[in-house]
């Protein structure tokens, strides 16, 4: 099944790096794409000329395959009056004002249409795309096939995996609930969909005929060892690249995932609205103590008015903070490194 992986998404290793949405970074994509595996580019926000800068920009570092990844169901979320909009952002004011920043208005749209991102990406054709939050129709599919792209869902449960089986998709991930970042369940609401990955990985194998992809908790040769033993035809990684000098994110988080223990994450959806693991910090505990949280996208809209600028000013207790619960084991600063330790635990 590993020889099957690599071929079908034309690596070498069956490595394959989380996509960030928000964190990703031309530099980090590369540099796992030129070690032979699959290096990974979120495009979470992203609108269509941005897209395709990005791709241009990453072609021009690397001629490997890469994926683009995206959210499904941009059109479909929850709608906030204008009323609920303000009470939400007002509940936020003491971050604003710490800053000196203004509390923000409503704005017109709150994320680019999903279509508008779907058409740039096939415009771009990377080797893979890869879907979070739901099944992507059998029109996108199909649209991508037809380009050559191989298709890659992400699945949460068993039940999630077989549908995205169904729906014509090449490969699953299977994200356990020991994952950073975003929880992207779509069949059932996240919180009871926290299947653990050496619970979730050996399960959606034995239900699909389709590569499985483990995430979550995979750090070291020690965890990339333990997937394939459960029947994983590779391994998706997130904070252990997320930690490395070559990512986009800031050296507070940073710092933070260097001294999370394994007992240091919590699932919250303060910063977003969605269920997602990350780091606490004053903005998580001061948002969950004031029992107002907007459903996404408004309130990963509304904190990320006020994150930007704590990013630039380098204060980590304003920052989405995401990590995994393998967060302590992630020891290098260097992605040709971690790749190293990862593809040490690869089956001879």
């Amino acid at each position: 099944m590993m020889r099957d992986l690599g071929e079908l998404l034309g690596i070498e290793r069956p490595i394959v790096l989380g996509p960030f949405g928000g964190l990703s970074s031309i530099e980090l994509t590369a540099a796992v794409s030129e070690r032979g595996g699959l290096g990974s580019y979120g495009l979470y926000g992203y609108d269509p000329e941005r897209i395709r800068q990005m791709a241009s920009a990453l072609r021009a570092v690397t001629d490997r395959p890469f994926a683009l990844n995206l959210w499904l169901a941009h059109d479909e979320v929850e709608q906030v009056s204008s009323a609920d909009f303000d009470r939400s952002a007002q509940a936020l004011r003491p971050f604003f004002d710490e800053l000196g920043l203004e509390v923000p208005e409503r704005p017109d749209r709150y994320l680019p249409s999903f279509e508008a991102q779907f058409d740039a990406v096939l415009e771009a054709r990377p080797a893979v795309v890869s879907f979070v939050f739901g099944v992507p129709s059998r029109a996108v599919v199909d649209a991508a096939h037809e380009r050559g792209i191989v298709v890659v869902g992400t699945a949460t449960s068993v039940d999630e995996a077989v549908a995205l089986e169904r729906g014509g998709v090449d490969a699953v991930v299977a994200t356990g609930a020991e994952a950073g970042g975003h929880r992207v369940s779509f069949l059932r609401p996240a919180e009871e969909s926290l299947v653990g990955t050496v619970a979730l990985v050996p399960q959606v194998a034995d239900a699909v005929t389709l590569p499985v992809i483990a995430a979550g908790g995979i750090a070291d040769r020690r965890g990339v060892a333990a997937a394939f033993a459960l029947g994983a035809s590779g391994v998706q990684v997130g904070t252990a690249f997320l930690r490395t000098e070559q990512s986009a994110t800031t050296d507070a988080h940073r710092r933070a995932i260097t001294q999370a223990p394994a007992h240091g994450t919590v699932l919250t959806r303060a910063m977003s609205g969605r269920l997602a693991r990350g780091i606490p910090n004053r903005a998580v505990r001061t948002i969950e103590g004031g029992g107002v949280v907007a459903p996404f996208p408004v309130q990963n809209w509304l904190t990320g008015r006020f994150r930007a600028e704590a990013v630039r000013r380098g204060v980590g207790e304003l920052q989405s903070l995401w990590a995994g619960q393998a967060a302590a084991l992630s020891r290098e600063s260097d992605a040709d490194a971690v790749f190293d330790e990862l593809a040490a635990g690869l089956p001879a």
